[in-house]
């Protein structure tokens, strides 16, 4: 699934359509995992997009007093392309067209979603999210507080969408490498010390991570078809049995968590 960096890339690429006006919404497959309200949707035609913006890894085109919500699920992908194009790929669902040009959704699996929003603070899948961790809100004080009770492994606590957001599998196991934490250790054994540390690796690896582009595993592209490039630079994720890059000596460990497959060093990971 794309985390907040692929997510943000999205989001850079679409904004040639911010200021534009939406011409027309075409709604080829309304089965996603929620249905589309394409009677909603017909309501934005003729307006101008105003703003596109990112909360959490959901993507909002601004429009009048409402919003369209996009979530990519595991597989969704966002395409750019030109108006006059009759270019169809396979699973391609719903199609936004504007003045310029066309934003298409594509999602083999169709786990992803699209919403007609009238107030985004109190949607189903916005209103109990956490801060954004790029933000000054998202510190070691505030993660300390949050989680200084809880019993769930640390790597856990970053992926709850409640504590911080935009957090997924892969950048969970490459921030606890960078700040040194082991994965399973229980979340009310951190020191405020180690909080901090976990804050900055969590900015300093997204923010490395936004600017490659994200990263591509199977099913990321950016929405100008090319791939993320973060990949090359994965410390411990995907890496089981490889030798650590920092220590040299160590082999990456693969274990399970809650399902999802955790990777991290013996010697550097306390």
């Amino acid at each position: 699934m794309p985390e907040l960096p692929e997510v943000e890339t999205s989001v850079q690429a679409i904004q040639e359509f911010a200021n534009q006006s939406l011409e027309s919404i075409e709604i080829y497959n309304p089965n996603l995992r929620w249905k589309v309200d394409t009677a909603a949707f017909k309501k934005l035609h003729g307006f101008k997009v105003s703003k596109i913006d990112r909360r959490a890894k959901y993507i909002l085109l601004h429009i009048e007093q409402s919003q369209i919500l996009i979530h990519l699920g595991m597989t969704g992908t966002l395409r750019i392309a030109d108006k006059k194009s009759n270019f169809y790929k396979k699973h391609d669902h719903i199609e936004l067209i504007f003045q310029n040009g066309r934003l298409i959704f594509n999602d083999p699996r169709r786990f992803g979603s699209m919403h007609y929003v009238t107030e985004p603070s109190t949607h189903f899948l916005l209103e109990k999210l956490g801060p954004e961790p790029l933000s000054k809100e998202f510190n070691g004080e505030y993660l300390f507080h949050k989680i200084k009770k809880s019993l769930s492994p640390v790597k856990n606590a970053l992926m709850n969408q409640q504590n911080v957001v935009g957090i997924g599998n892969i950048y969970s196991n490459e921030i606890l490498f960078d700040a040194k934490i082991r994965p399973t250790r229980k979340s009310k054994t951190l020191t405020k010390k180690e909080c901090e540390e976990i804050a900055a690796s969590s900015k300093k690896i997204l923010k490395h991570a936004i600017n490659a582009g994200g990263t591509t595993l199977q099913d990321f592209y950016k929405p100008d078809g090319n791939k993320g490039y973060f990949k090359i630079d994965l410390a411990v994720y995907d890496r089981a049995n490889k030798k650590c890059k920092k220590c040299k000596k160590e082999l990456i460990k693969r274990i399970i968590q809650s399902q999802r497959a955790t990777f991290y060093c013996r010697k550097c990971q306390a």
